[in-house]
């Protein structure tokens, strides 16, 4: 008996007792029933309250750092079981090369936002935007533009293309950002979600209450939603629009960003004519595209644009390379690269789109629409009548202006092929998508790689500028990646997904905030200049992390800086440039009142006056950051510093954490000469002898 795929809701998982209605799901390859969905009688309303009370919570008790360490611990745990999902995973039409792109693109995501999130963002809760903003001269009244974490749940509706990745590139960032996420897979795959979602809970990691899972439909979803929720959708533009028209959204402050079906182009440039490496980068790329996933990618190239001298070449090429490396069948078949859709409705789905691609004048130069012969699971080939198989297919529209080849996409291994004439053109083709996720560009030629990169980028949420210097290290046309933005204008839906801590922010609230330095620092957790700073007693580079607090300063003893010493200075480092070393030049300099002495001899001299020599908890100095030189310091002026503790960043995994200080560097007329900020690792813990572990 086939049993209901369950959900995972209030830290349990939920199976329809006795539903009415459901949905079966069938492998792809041999239509076999795989699990029957439905949600008939599920509480969805208390599962949006269970993520925005015990989830909001739990996440909210740790900080980005400890949440970061546990993303990459949940990277792990999937990657401890990852056969599970590689095998189940066949079952959706997805080849060994799909799989990996789907479950290990997706761990990959977890271990990529685990490190930014703990180099990219603070040891805490709250992160700061931006630099100070004075607000009074005398320096009691500051703004400053801080971030937290949205009070509400992230709500996920995935399409059925990536069912692993599609979840874990929405559900790493909204975690990381202390937001927990519900997850509504697509129906057709929604198993191999469930399997993912499982793996995480079984290993004990999960906050309680951070991730939820809805296996079948949620109609009355956006009822339930309030202001504090995010829904990130992926799925059809017709299905986004009616989405985001509800008043949840329009009215109710619910953030909606949707990334949408996108008819995304690729052009190939007048110089990349065949033989060149840029046209057969062109041609290998194209026919990636049409055949990973079976061409089932938001990503995926629609368009192939070239010149009207290279389109018999393409055609030529794409048919061979396809008739070459390309074994449709069962994925669980030996050799097979390039499996079916998802399901006989979404092949049946393609066809009807094909179709009407022919009927606005497309041309199929190759491949066929009719039921393809097929590498079976035994290795035999045949017919597959209840497998959702369609070849690959490249069409050609004479009309490079056919409103269908612009607006029609087949969501499967289908391409229409057009042609230009200028650059103009090429980027006017481009443009007529109406907003894509993703153009390339194949040209070794900067100046026409310049011109199309600058009249389509505003159409475009990412470009790739593909050549041989670039073509094998290149993740290719249809890779998004997580440092990177993912989303697109217009019809590609006008959301952003990923960009690094981008998409942690998307799930923040931005907020400015005015008030006084004592303020500001307890709200940030970063000192701010004019709050309590407490010198004297024992040398702060003699307390470790734990004994080390925010405004913990140093005031140095006053050094005389003299001609001799800028001399020295110059003639042992050979920075001999005129400001130090000729009186007259240096005068005639409107920045200078004569011969001044350089700057990095000042810092270094800070360094000199604030240090404490002996071992101790501070292992290393690695690295300055906003150093900013102000007043020029003249033979015969004397300079002092003034370090304070400004942030402190214990490391999760390490002995040691980071301690950011505030150094500045006055004259004896009390004028800032420098400002900058000095990097430290310090030990968190004092050994018994008191010197650095």
């Amino acid at each position: 008996m086939t049993e209901y795929l369950p959900s995972y809701v209030q830290g349990t998982w939920w199976t329809p007792s006795s539903p009415t209605r459901s949905a079966e799901v069938r492998d792809a390859s041999t239509g076999d029933v795989v699990t029957l969905v439905s949600t008939e009688g599920l509480d969805l309303a208390a599962a949006l309250e269970h993520a925005r009370t015990v989830g909001q919570r739990s996440l909210g008790a740790l900080t980005f750092h400890q949440r970061g360490v546990l993303l990459k611990q949940f990277a792990l745990a999937l990657t401890d079981r990852k056969d599970e999902l590689y095998a189940l995973s066949a079952r959706t039409g997805a080849t060994k090369n799909d799989s990996w792109v789907d479950i290990d693109g997706g761990i990959g995501v977890l271990f990529s936002y685990s490190g930014k999130g703990r180099r990219e963002l603070p040891n805490s809760r709250v992160h700061v935007d931006g630099p100070v903003e004075p607000l009074s001269k005398d320096g009691s009244f500051l703004g400053r533009h801080v971030y937290t974490t949205l009070p509400g749940v992230a709500v996920q509706i995935n399409a059925f293309n990536f069912p692993v990745w599609g979840s874990l590139e929405k559900f790493a960032p909204a975690f990381l950002a202390g937001m927990p996420t519900l997850v509504k897979p697509a129906t057709p795959t929604g198993y191999l979600a469930e399997a993912m979602v499982r793996i995480l809970v079984e290993s004990g990691l999960l906050p309680e209450g951070s991730l939820q899972l809805v296996s079948g439909g949620v109609p009355d979803l956006f009822e339930h939603l309030r202001l504090g929720d995010i829904v990130g959708f992926t799925g059809s533009a017709s299905t986004a629009e009616s989405l985001k028209a509800h008043p949840a959204v329009q009215t109710g402050g619910v953030r909606f960003t949707a990334e949408t079906d996108s008819i995304n182009a690729s052009v190939l440039g007048t110089d990349a004519v065949e033989g060149t490496p840029e046209f057969d980068a062109y041609v290998r790329q194209l026919v990636t595209e049409m055949t990973t996933k079976a061409g089932q990618k938001c990503t995926a190239i629609r368009r192939a644009i070239v010149p009207t001298g290279s389109a018999d070449a393409v055609i030529s090429a794409v048919q061979a390379r396809i008739a070459d490396k390309t074994v449709l069948g069962d994925p669980r078949a030996e050799g097979v690269t390039m499996g079916p859709l998802a399901s006989t409705a979404q092949r049946d789905e393609v066809l009807r789109q094909v179709g009407r691609l022919q009927t606005a004048g497309g041309r199929i130069v190759v491949g066929t629409t009719d039921a393809p012969e097929v590498r079976l699971s035994d290795g035999s080939t045949g017919l597959s009548p209840d497998g959702a198989f369609v070849s690959p297919l490249l069409l050609r529209f004479d009309d490079a202006q056919a409103e269908a080849a612009h607006s029609i996409e087949a969501f499967g291994p289908v391409s229409s092929l057009l042609t230009y004439d200028t650059t103009a053109d090429a980027a006017a083709l481009v443009a007529r998508g109406g907003g894509s996720l993703v153009t390339s560009i194949a040209t070794h030629d900067p100046v026409q790689a310049v011109e199309l990169a600058t009249r389509i980028a505003p159409f475009n949420g990412r470009m790739l500028l593909l050549d041989r210097d670039d073509a094998r290290s290149s993740t290719g046309h249809g890779s998004p990646l997580p440092n990177l933005v993912h989303g697109g204008p217009g019809r590609a839906g006008g959301g952003e997904e990923l960009g690094g801590i981008r998409a942690v922010l998307h799930h923040m609230q931005r907020t400015a905030v005015q008030g006084s330095p004592e303020m500001l620092t307890a709200l940030t957790g970063v000192w701010h200049a004019g709050a309590a700073a407490h010198s004297g007693g024992r040398h702060p580079f003699r307390k470790s992390l734990a004994e080390l607090r925010i405004g913990d300063q140093i005031v140095s003893a006053s050094r005389e800086v003299t001609l001799d010493d800028i001399e020295t200075f110059a003639h042992f480092t050979g920075d001999t440039f005129y400001a130090h070393m000729d009186e007259a030049a240096a005068a005639a300099n409107p920045f200078f009142p004569g011969r001044v002495a350089h700057g990095y001899l000042l810092v270094s001299w800070a360094a000199g006056l604030f240090v404490d020599p002996e071992p101790g908890p501070v292992l290393a100095n690695y690295g300055l950051e906003n150093l900013r030189f102000i007043t020029p310091v003249s033979p015969g002026d004397t300079i002092r510093v003034e370090l304070t503790a400004k942030q402190i960043t214990p490391r999760e995994t390490d002995e040691y954490g980071e301690v950011r200080w505030d150094a500045v560097i006055r004259n004896q007329s009390d004028e800032f000469v420098a400002t900058y900020d000095v990097l430290t690792l310090v030990n968190k813990e004092q050994t018994p002898e008191g010197v650095a572990a």
